[in-house]
């Protein structure tokens, strides 16, 4: 198993560390060259760099992932490409994409689109909170304990 993550935005990348290193899961965090950093990543982590054009980042992903990688990501598009591709998928608040599941995120996604084109307003996400982060680290073990 490799671990995925779409880095740019997400809030969770000490936790997948802390928790995946001394399982020696290796990490690549998937992030714009916006996000560029001369610090250096800790062993068994690596940042790869795109450009920052939108879908950047979800298609360097998808040519590297593989069966029963884990993607870790908040964007639903690229939660529904990995599913397609056998991957574990978990938002980073803790919620777990499935083949179950998809469909509807993606139906809201387009119906909250639709009305912003129609100048409505929807919802943003909350915030994340302590208890969010909890549960993704939870979420994010068992998946690990029961790939081993």
């Amino acid at each position: 198993m490799k671990i995925y993550v779409d880095a740019d935005a997400c809030p969770v990348k000490e936790i997948i560390i802390e928790i995946a290193i001394p399982n020696n899961i290796p990490v690549y965090l998937v992030k714009s060259y916006a996000h560029f950093s001369t610090q250096d990543d800790p062993d068994g982590v690596t940042s790869i760099y795109v450009d920052s054009e939108r879908e950047a980042a979800d298609y360097r992903i998808l040519s590297m992932l593989r069966p029963n990688d884990l993607v870790i990501t908040q964007d639903y598009g690229l939660a529904s490409l990995a599913l397609e591709k056998n991957a574990y998928v978990l938002h980073h608040k803790g919620f777990i994409y499935t083949q179950e599941n998809i469909d509807y995120l993606l139906e809201v996604r387009y119906q909250n689109a639709q009305a912003r084109k129609k100048k409505m307003k929807t919802k943003g996400p909350k915030p994340l909170t302590q208890e969010d982060k909890n549960q993704f680290r939870q979420a994010f073990i068992d998946i690990l304990t029961n790939f081993q």
